[in-house]
């Protein structure tokens, strides 16, 4: 009983209030700042209302708090989550007051991230003794401390940023996030991991609420507060469970958005300006190459399905 109240009562919570959530944004003026060099069909969505991440986080850590034992493990998860939704806030915010596509700096956004990620890191390495890895069909291995250390701040900062160049179409980051989620449920409940299960069953409840009002054409747009702290929360899951593999499947659709953008930068610095993808992140790509914004949601949604069966297939072996 307690896993399906995990994901449905967010899931009300987010729809019964979101309607009232986003007449309060409209009246702060709090509308979305496009890109110059973006997508042309995506000028038509400057000033849709944008911080809906803000609905996101605030009733996840809520549903949190109240359903949760407050162990160590939870905690640090919340803070780190917590501290990606401010720096997403300020990012966001400044946004909207400097009405510019751009809000921190990238060295500001590091400096948090690495802040948040640094919680998580020392908890799952000094005080918890986390120096496993779970490869997936194979089993759990010993790394170490250091390289546990330097995994654990790729993996929370890469994820981080992933869900962040994620977030660019309506309903993408929600959606696959809502899926990625559900599955890491299904697996923490098949390890016992009673707290991690009912935890992502809260984010994938929340997300998939989300969507109601972020499905194309969106009424509000998640912003870097949702995307930076739901990133941040992935990734400081997978470092306490050790499933940070895991997460590099089931996340695909983060992963290849991230090496979109990896491979794209420098060819284009080294090259004098040529490109290998019309535009990224990918999501990108596909939408300048004639597909339609829904079909490329539907179908990154269908990738991650398969990709989430794949993962779990591994719990049979």
């Amino acid at each position: 009983m307690q896993y399906i109240i995990a994901y449905i009562l967010p899931l009300i919570l987010i729809i019964l209030s979101g309607n009232y959530f986003i007449d309060y944004i409209k009246k702060l003026n709090f509308g979305q700042q496009v890109r110059e060099y973006g997508p042309e069909s995506h000028f038509k969505k400057a000033g849709v209302p944008t911080m809906g991440g803000l609905l996101i986080i605030s009733v996840f850590l809520i549903v949190a708090l109240i359903m949760l034992p407050l162990k160590l493990e939870v905690i640090i998860t919340l803070i780190t989550t917590f501290i990606m939704a401010l720096t997403g806030f300020l990012d966001d915010f400044l946004k909207v007051k400097l009405e510019r596509s751009l809000g921190l700096k990238a060295w500001q956004k590091i400096i948090m991230q690495i802040a948040a990620a640094a919680a998580t890191v020392f908890t799952a390495v000094f005080i918890l003794n986390q120096h496993s890895l779970i490869i997936p069909f194979l089993g759990s291995y010993e790394i170490g401390a250091v390289a546990k250390t330097i995994l654990a701040f790729i993996v929370i900062i890469g994820s981080s940023n992933a869900v962040n160049l994620t977030d660019g179409l309506d309903g993408l980051a929600a959606g696959i996030t809502a899926v990625v989620t559900l599955a890491f449920a299904i697996l923490f409940y098949f390890l016992e991991l009673t707290d991690y299960s009912l935890i992502m069953l809260i984010m994938s409840g929340s997300c998939t609420a989300f969507l109601w009002f972020n499905a194309n054409p969106a009424s509000v747009f998640m912003g870097d507060v949702g995307s930076l702290a739901i990133g941040a929360f992935l990734g400081a899951v997978v470092v306490l469970t050790a499933s940070e593999i895991y997460l590099l499947i089931i996340g695909g659709v983060y992963v290849i958005e991230t090496l979109s953008v990896i491979i794209q930068v420098p060819y284009y610095k080294i090259t004098g300006g040529k490109r290998v993808f019309k535009m990224t992140p990918i999501h990108h790509h596909f939408e300048l190459s004639g597909l339609a914004e829904n079909k490329i949601v539907f179908r990154f949604s269908i990738i991650t399905i398969l990709l989430s069966l794949f993962a779990l297939t591994s719990l049979i072996y």
